[in-house]
């Protein structure tokens, strides 16, 4: 840890709360990145199949839409389980913590 940021966290002094949950490792820092992102797509993901949903189910989308949107989505769901695959993550571990709010997904 350079010194500016020991001071800066306050080096010497016990972590906060927000600071205990921190953990940085070095050597994972590309995977958690990719991790946080795939965290993201999956999250948007999963709002715009319910999104798809909701217009299906008021009968705003026309059949071939409703195909069309089915295709993408299965696609992007692929395309998020083949990512994890080759940067060895669990799909299941994409979620984050919110705290007191709970989980995301």
């Amino acid at each position: 840890m350079t010194a500016v940021l020991a001071d800066a966290l306050g080096a010497g002094a016990p972590p906060g709360p927000a600071l205990a949950r921190i953990a940085i490792d070095p050597a994972e820092v590309e995977r958690d990145m990719a991790r946080l992102v795939l965290t993201l797509v999956e999250f948007l993901r999963r709002l715009m199949e319910a999104q798809a949903l909701r217009r299906m189910e008021a009968g705003s989308l026309t059949e071939a839409e409703t195909e069309a949107l089915g295709d993408t989505l299965a696609r992007a769901q692929e395309a998020i389980v083949s990512l994890c695959r080759r940067l060895a993550i669990a799909p299941e571990s994409l979620n984050l913590d919110l705290g007191p709010l709970g989980r995301l997904m």
